[in-house]
């Protein structure tokens, strides 16, 4: 805990509270943890732990099995690619591939810039429109390998500006 700052332990605090009176606080704790930090590290679970009384294990355990939480920070723009069936079926394999060979980076993987995080994704249901990849909820259909030059050049202006 000694890493974190004084006023980012007490905005943590601060949310635990806000749901000390709900039987089950613990994914709005973290949700609300997620959005605000954009991760949740094992200090900040300490924190929770202590907050809750429930065991450090069984928050590690909530973060580390839905895909919205995060251990490590992301970054500015995740880029979510569906490997669902029908996607997977459609070339996202190729998809994911491109993008991981663009930015340098492996899924599960943030960009030394901090620029880009390239998560593999199981299903995001847009199955008729495979295959599919979202950048920080922006939708692209029918993605193309041809696209991802292009698209990843439009991100990396956005910073240059």
């Amino acid at each position: 805990m000694a890493h974190l700052q004084e006023n980012a332990v007490k905005k943590i605090v601060e949310i635990c509270d806000r749901y000390a009176q709900e039987r089950t606080p613990l994914m709005m704790i973290l949700s609300d943890i997620q959005k605000e930090y954009g991760y949740i590290p094992l200090e900040v679970q300490e924190i929770v732990s202590e907050k809750t009384g429930i065991s450090v294990a069984e928050i590690y355990g909530v973060v580390t099995f839905y895909s919205f939480f995060s251990l490590k920070p992301k970054g500015k723009y995740v880029i979510g690619c569906c490997l669902g069936t029908a996607c997977y079926v459609k070339g996202a394999q190729q998809v994911i591939d491109k993008f991981s060979e663009i930015i340098g980076i492996k899924p599960g993987e943030t960009s030394e810039d901090g620029l880009f995080t390239l998560d593999a994704l199981r299903c995001i249901g847009a199955c008729g429109i495979a295959p599919a990849v979202t950048i920080n909820g922006k939708v692209y259909p029918k993605l193309s390998v041809d696209q991802i030059p292009k698209i990843v050049e439009e991100y990396r202006a956005l910073e240059a500006n």
